[in-house]
């Protein structure tokens, strides 16, 4: 049998499960050591004579990657060819604005929508500071959603912003990106946990990711959860443009490689000045720019 065009649907470390064009799922091993694919790769598999499994031999050109810096600042792909992230935090575990902030950022370097879901309203845990956060995020374009996917409200208004879409559901341990999920997709079974309230961090329950589908159509991938993440970014202009306020008010800086930081004329600090972009948006730039510039300097 010729070798077929298939798409990860789910990564087991090495191993992989794939949706062949004729619909049917199956298991399938990696030739050689240098090839790495992720959930949504469009790869080419052939059958292994005399066994159930398939043999991934290669992996199609990406539209894009969802990538992080491994421990030695390269990048490490976690999902491709991905139409939007869904962004969630919660009141609990806290949320963490600046892990939102850094998955934004990704999206735009990736060229993918995103949206922002503050999950858990049914826990009374959305107050003012976290309104404002999401009414934010809504003046710079991203919409912004408060629900519950354990009372499924707001579920609707989520779900039909995704349909059609191959989106990933991304964020801190804990946030209910699983939970979400079971609400959402056609076929969910995910497994969820409660927090861990010694740490106040989530568990680790999603172990690998798995890409199913949305019962309002297209396809959803449930990623593992994190306590920290920032995009793996070469360019270190490429952080400005990962933040759209500060990607638009740029232009109007005195020098073209100005970096947003001490340098003289600079529109972003002015804009940062008078309140047209917020302090802790801005904060959240200068923080992942210090990052990127320190892991930039562990690449061989």
């Amino acid at each position: 049998m010729p070798p077929e065009t298939a798409v990860v649907t789910a990564t087991f470390s090495r191993r992989m499960r794939l949706r062949l064009p004729s619909g049917e799922s199956v298991e399938a091993r990696i030739k050689g050591k240098r090839l790495r694919p992720v959930c949504g790769d469009r790869v080419e598999a052939e059958p292994i004579e005399r066994e159930a499994d398939w043999l991934i031999t290669a992996i199609h050109p990406r539209r894009n990657t969802l990538s992080r810096p491994n421990l030695r600042g390269r990048a490490e792909a976690l999902a491709a060819n991905v139409d939007l992230l869904a962004v969630v935090t919660a009141g609990a575990p806290a949320p963490d604005w600046y892990v939102v902030d850094r998955y934004l950022c990704a999206a735009e370097l990736m060229a993918a929508e995103a949206l922002v879901v503050y999950n858990k309203v049914d826990l009374d845990l959305l107050g003012a500071e976290q309104q404002r956060e999401l009414d934010d995020y809504r003046q710079l374009g991203y919409p912004a959603f408060a629900i519950s996917a354990t009372t499924g409200e707001g579920v609707e208004q989520l779900d039909a912003h995704l349909a059609g879409t191959t989106a990933i559901v991304v964020g801190q341990s804990g946030v209910g990106k699983s939970t979400i999920i079971n609400r959402i997709a056609a076929e969910a079974s995910q497994r969820t946990a409660e927090i861990s309230e010694k740490r106040d961090e989530g568990r680790h329950t999603t172990v690998n990711s798995v890409m199913l589908p949305l019962a309002g159509g297209g396809e959803v991938i449930d990623s593992p959860g994190v306590r920290d993440y920032s995009p793996a970014i070469d360019d270190l202009r490429d952080v400005g443009r990962g933040f759209r306020e500060i990607a638009a008010a740029a232009g109007g800086c005195r020098f073209s490689d100005c970096r947003h930081l001490r340098e003289p004329g600079c529109a972003v600090k002015h804009a940062v000045d008078d309140g047209t972009i917020s302090g802790r948006r801005y904060e959240s730039y200068r923080r992942l720019y210090v990052l990127t510039d320190k892991l930039s300097d562990k690449r061989p």
